[in-house]
């Protein structure tokens, strides 16, 4: 019996490792991708020699990663204010605190040409993901990122 439990144990646990879903979901931005509209959540692939965007199953674009010029990020901060309000009605001293707190987006850019395709976009990450997802690319690309929140604007 114990010799039938090791075999079937031996079989599942490769198969539940192949099973495993390599992709970070991420919420499309904006950009020039083809057919995906802003606020949509896709997911996206680094592979060793390629970055691919799908959405619902369908490949929406494939990204050498020679052909990747710029990787960028930068974060989003706000005060949650509304909900802050919001909670005030109920309970004061909580409503004030949780105006004191803020809330922060991460987004990630790309940017590419090759050949005759240039494109690029934005995309929101999760907080506990986009670190991996930029050393994911910063790996394949050998590209340094830039953080876009340093950067001055001059008009």
């Amino acid at each position: 019996m114990k010799r039938l439990l090791i075999a079937v144990l031996c079989l599942m646990v490769p198969a539940c490792a192949f099973a495993a879903d390599n992709s970070y979901k991420v919420t499309y931005d904006g950009g020039s991708l083809p057919g995906v509209k802003a606020s949509k959540t896709v997911k996206l692939y680094v592979d060793p020699t390629l970055v691919r965007i799908v959405d619902d199953k369908k490949e929406v674009i494939n990204i050498p990663a020679s052909s990747i010029t710029e990787i960028s990020y930068g974060q989003d901060v706000h005060r949650r204010v509304g909900a802050a309000i919001g909670l005030a009605v109920v309970s004061f001293g909580v409503g004030a605190l949780m105006a004191l707190t803020k809330s922060k987006k991460h987004y990630v850019g790309l940017t590419w040409a090759n050949g005759d395709q240039k494109g690029g976009f934005a995309m929101q990450c999760d907080k506990n993901e986009y670190r991996g997802i930029l050393a994911a690319l910063e790996g394949i690309t050998g590209k340094k990122a830039i953080n876009s929140d340093s950067m001055t604007v001059k008009n």
